[in-house]
């Protein structure tokens, strides 16, 4: 199996060493960035998958939209349209930037650049990475919070996303 390198990056965003996969994963708490793709439908529902049981980081819990590692030589933008389309197979989508936060887990650091889109297209769930997906009402939710049923970075976004965006409240 080929390695996979991510960029180690300032709180700034700037690229300051690579690092790999492992590694950014071990507890060595080397902040690497990824992006999230919140997607929502005409109906104001937001899409959400559910990790796939072989997930090294919490397998079996729903999640945003779409959620993944930027390469090493890869930019955010080209990270985003990759795994929209590896984990949903969206391809024609326009994502708007909504903020940048860093997440740090019992295991390691991120720095999150967050989206969201409004799609209502086909979704095309990815086997490998994705045991389910759906859109949720915001009721539902906020009616599951805290129960563990979703990701711990999912529930701390999602407060940040009822900041920004006050009809989600």
């Amino acid at each position: 199996m080929k390695t996979e390198f991510f960029p180690i990056v300032n709180e700034k965003g700037e690229i300051i060493g690579k690092e790999s996969r492992e590694k950014c994963h071990s507890g060595s708490f080397l902040l690497h960035p990824v992006v999230h793709l919140h997607v929502l439908n005409s109906n104001n529902e937001i899409y959400l998958q559910k990790r796939a049981k072989n997930k090294d980081v919490q397998p079996g819990k729903w999640d945003t939209s779409v959620g993944g590692h930027v390469d090493y030589g890869e930019t955010i933008e080209e990270a985003l349209k990759r795994e929209a389309f590896e984990e949903l197979g969206i391809q024609k989508f326009e994502p708007e930037f909504l903020y940048q936060y860093i997440y740090t887990s019992d295991v390691e650091s991120e720095l999150v650049y967050s989206y969201f889109t409004f799609y209502d297209g086909f979704i095309s769930p990815s086997k490998d990475e994705i045991s389910e997906g759906r859109f949720w009402k915001v009721e539902e939710i906020e009616q599951l919070m805290k129960k563990g049923i979703f990701t711990l970075n999912f529930e701390y976004e999602w407060k940040k996303w009822k900041e920004w965006n006050p009809n989600h409240k």
